[in-house]
């Protein structure tokens, strides 16, 4: 099985901005203020204005999925049904979109909001804010994006431990590696046996945890790699 692992790096040449990079949203606004339990408390008016807006621009027409999105799309859809658990940390809808038929979203959906009074999840694509009702229960003003922020567990960590240990080959694409405990995936996928390798648009300086790597840009390295494996299927 294979397991793949998809960061900001996949998304960013759909015109989706990133975090860490420069010029990417943590050098535009504070960690503290818009990605954080006590930050939604302090002011969610500025929580929800910064979500809205990055909800605005994923839902515009020139948000779509790229080569590399409708390449690990094509991959999954060629093998044999459970060859492949795609995992992303990103919160866009773009492998969605581009045909992956099961992805698993470590820090949740932009595209969904969290009532904090019922404790169910909507689909959400339009603005959200103190007066905004929950679908589920009606009330109003308990609505929050449904992200993992800051100090909060990222989602479905146990299944994916789970599906690390199966895995024979692990394969991170466009992330630095730098947060945990996503960051920490590949080092228990070689302790599993499986073999490992970077796709990123360059060596992210982990080389010695992967025993091969591709640089160069998402979408032209990913329909790369996918080509040859469904070649040789």
């Amino acid at each position: 099985m294979i397991f793949i692992l998809t960061g900001a790096g996949i998304s960013q040449e759909s015109g989706i901005d990133t975090f860490r990079d420069k010029g990417g949203l943590w050098r535009k606004v504070r960690v503290e203020d818009v990605a954080t339990p006590a930050g939604f408390r302090r002011d969610a008016a500025k929580v929800h204005r910064f979500y809205n807006q990055r909800r605005k621009e994923l839902t515009s027409s020139r948000r779509v999925p790229n080569a590399a999105h409708l390449a690990l799309a094509e991959l999954a859809l060629t093998l044999d049904r459970g060859e492949v658990f795609l995992v992303t940390q990103n919160v866009d809808d773009l492998h969605e979109r581009a045909g992956s038929p099961e992805v698993c979203h470590l820090h949740g959906s932009l595209l969904s909001a969290l009532c904090l009074n019922c404790g169910r999840r909507s689909d959400w694509k339009g603005d959200m804010d103190r007066s905004s009702s929950c679908p589920k229960c009606a009330q109003k003003g308990g609505l929050r994006p449904d992200v993992v922020w800051f100090g909060e567990r990222p989602f479905h960590f146990d299944l994916v431990y789970e599906m690390l240990s199966r895995c024979s080959l692990f394969v991170s694409i466009g992330t630095s590696g730098a947060v945990y405990p996503a960051a920490g995936l590949v080092g228990g996928a070689k302790a599993s046996g499986a073999k490992t390798l970077e796709i990123n648009v360059v060596p992210t300086g982990r080389e010695k945890l992967f025993d091969e790597g591709l640089y160069g840009p998402a979408t032209e390295m990913v329909p790369l790699w996918t080509e040859k494996l469904i070649k040789n299927k």
